[in-house]
């Protein structure tokens, strides 16, 4: 049957519009791959053909106030292998066991894993530039050494506790290095090259390198010279008491900033797992949780002034050695009792029956209330982990025993850090500051503050009249009380000492004490509180005066002679002993000759050096009150229009 042109003509167009259709089906799907996808579907791809070797970003370095490098990052390559790409396993893995120090067996496992990368772990992790520089020598195929870094720590034990440690994948596994993970580790970066389904490299696409982003640094409040103090003390005192433990602590009383902090036993962050957990793990400082004992009387005593419950020159009290309490009997430190004396006398004898009449007046809600007010019972929020609470009596179960011993640091138990924030608060005016730190955070490539930690102040606790009654008390404790010890000539030290048995099962022990002192200076301005503890001092008589206070003294002294503060002739004079030095004033000898000098300090140790025959300096400076025997170093010179010093100067005796 013969078909119509027009009927062919339909199908034809039909056919045609059919066509275009499906041109155009196609064209916009090509488009659609072209333009809207292609760059997704092309990095799938090449996803699926790429192998990543990682780069780790360098993990932020960690300095004291003054840019001390006190945790910072050693170079230590690492060994990768992609096993699809080793032609030969069996000589691959036996190159790699010997470079290595491993076993062929399980090199060989490594080499041949159906997997893209594989690290050697742990005989290829953070090996050093001489092993990897022999590995590369090597030439073999599928192993690739990764640029790596490890943590480094360029003083050892010291400040250990406070930093902690990061583990062999550069992860804070303690301390600061754990607490501020997320800051100091950065962003990890890699190399991206491309191969086949076989593991072979394709030469036509270019390697894809992202950079590791670096952790950002962290600037502490911690000032080595202070730190570097107390560590030899703690040092020397570990040596000479072979004690338990000991906890020192130090910080600026006007704003919270830790200046130092270290405990014994210690250890060296970078030997951690030789180490056991018990010790790494307690950072004592905040952790440790004991009875005070008569460092906690400076709360009762502040508050016993805030509420104008005693006048510490006008009210008096007599101490028979003893005070009956419900049915108790609550002995004084020494035996038969201080007997008459005034409030001030109290606080310097630190007397125990003295303080149990002051919580007497104070009553138990209002003794508890500032014992909470200034941070007892509660964490004091310092960022470091592990922090402790305390322990308080539960109002409801205090009876008059309790608020009697509570009164003079007996059954309640408390962190060092809170008794640290506490006097601070007592005597910087009335303050109490939240303990801190980290101070500043740095971005490491621009050296730009990315934030900084500001003071955080929790609120009042006394008025600024009843801080400076505390620190003018707390003084005379040191120049005339039980704090002798921590006496330092040229600057005026306020401090309590503490002596606290140790509780075991429910009883207290016998002959085992921690002995404490804690100090601030200078007594008018207080720029530094220093808190330190000895657990159970052997061979001495344990008492916080006779251990704890001389150590203080000494890191008082050296401390503020590092943070620059200069001496003065207004604190309150040393009442001596027999078992004090004697000291002598130094006398003004610049203009003096030569001569001058031998005839009228003929008894003086001198230390001459310079040439001329006029004395032009000197030292220690005229006035310095030193011990007898302590030589006066004298520097000689030729000045013009020099007074010469009348002839009278003496070498002369202190009290």
């Amino acid at each position: 049957m013969r078909v119509s042109n027009v009927t062919v003509r339909k199908r034809l167009t039909i056919v045609l519009l059919i066509g275009l259709l499906i041109f155009a089906v196609i064209d916009v799907r090509l488009g659609y791959v072209q333009f809207y996808v292609g760059n997704k579907l092309t990095a799938l791809a090449k996803d699926s053909w790429s192998r990543n070797i990682p780069f780790e970003p360098e993990r932020g370095e960690i300095l004291d106030r003054n840019g001390v490098q006190l945790a910072t990052n050693m170079s230590a390559p690492s060994v990768l292998v992609v096993p699809r790409q080793v032609e030969d396993p069996a000589y691959t893995a036996e190159k790699l066991a010997a470079a290595l120090n491993m076993k062929k067996e399980k090199a060989y496992e490594y080499v041949t894993k159906k997997t893209s990368i594989v690290r050697i772990h742990p005989e290829g992790r953070k090996i050093s530039h001489e092993k990897a520089k022999e590995i590369r020598a090597l030439s073999l195929k599928g192993v690739y050494i990764a640029e790596d870094s490890k943590r480094h720590y360029p003083f050892g034990s010291y400040l250990s506790h406070v930093l902690g440690f990061a583990g062999i994948d550069n992860q804070g596994l303690m301390g600061l290095e754990l607490y501020y993970e997320d800051k100091l580790k950065g962003e990890e970066g890699s190399v991206k090259f491309y191969s086949d389904a076989k593991g072979r490299r394709m030469p036509d696409i270019a390697d894809d390198y992202t950079p590791p982003k670096d952790g950002l640094n962290l600037k502490l409040t911690i000032d080595s010279r202070v730190q570097t103090i107390i560590e030899r003390e703690l040092d020397i005192a570990e040596a000479t008491y072979n004690p338990d433990g000991i906890v020192a602590i130090a910080m600026n009383p006007k704003n919270g900033e830790i200046l130092a902090m270290s405990s014994r036993p210690d250890f060296d962050p970078a030997e951690f797992q030789s180490v056991p957990p018990e010790i790494y793990n307690r950072n004592l400082p905040v952790w440790s949780t004991y009875e005070p004992g008569s460092t906690f009387k400076i709360i009762t005593l502040a508050a016993a002034l805030e509420e104008g419950k005693v006048d510490l020159s006008d009210d008096h009290f007599h101490d028979p050695g003893y005070v009956k309490v419900a049915n108790a009997r609550l002995k004084c430190w020494k035996r038969g009792g201080h007997g008459a004396q005034s409030f001030l006398e109290v606080v310097q004898n630190s007397c125990n029956p003295g303080f149990v009449e002051l919580g007497d007046r104070l009553g138990k809600d209002l003794l508890f209330k500032y014992i909470k007010d200034f941070g007892f019972g509660q964490k004091t929020g310092i960022d470091l982990q592990g922090e402790g609470k305390g322990i308080l009596f539960n109002l409801d179960r205090v009876g008059p025993v309790e608020q009697a011993t509570t009164a003079f640091g007996q059954g309640v138990s408390v962190t060092p850090i809170q008794q640290v924030a506490a006097v601070a608060a007592a005597v910087n005016g009335g303050i109490l500051y939240t303990p801190f730190i980290a101070k500043e955070w740095i971005d490491p490539v621009t050296g730009e503050i990315v934030s900084r930690t500001n003071p955080q102040p929790k609120g009042r606790v006394i008025s600024e009249e009843t801080s400076e009654e505390v620190r003018h008390a707390l003084e005379s404790v040191v120049a005339q009380g039980t704090g002798k010890g921590a006496f330092v000539e040229g600057y005026r030290v306020g401090g309590k000492t503490g002596t606290a048995q140790k509780a075991q099962g429910g009883r207290y022990l016998e002959n085992n004490h921690i002995v404490s002192f804690i100090g601030f200076a200078p007594a008018d301005d207080p720029q530094i509180v220093v808190y330190l503890a000895v657990d159970n001092p052997k061979g001495t008589v344990q008492f916080g005066g006779v251990v704890a206070a001389p150590i203080v003294g000494n890191i008082m002294e050296d401390s503020l002679r590092a943070m620059g503060v200069k001496p003065r002739n207004n604190q309150i004079e040393k009442e001596t002993t027999w078992l004090d030095p004697k000291l002598v004033t130094v006398p003004d000898v610049i203009g003096l000759t030569k001569q001058e000098l031998t005839q009228q300090l003929m008894n003086m140790k001198l230390d001459i050096s310079g040439e001329g025959d006029v004395v032009i300096e000197q030292a220690p400076a005229a006035g310095t009150k030193v011990k007898e025997g302590t030589p006066l170093r004298i520097f000689l010179g030729e000045t013009k229009n020099n007074k010469k010093k009348e002839a009278t100067m003496k070498y002369e005796p202190v009290g």
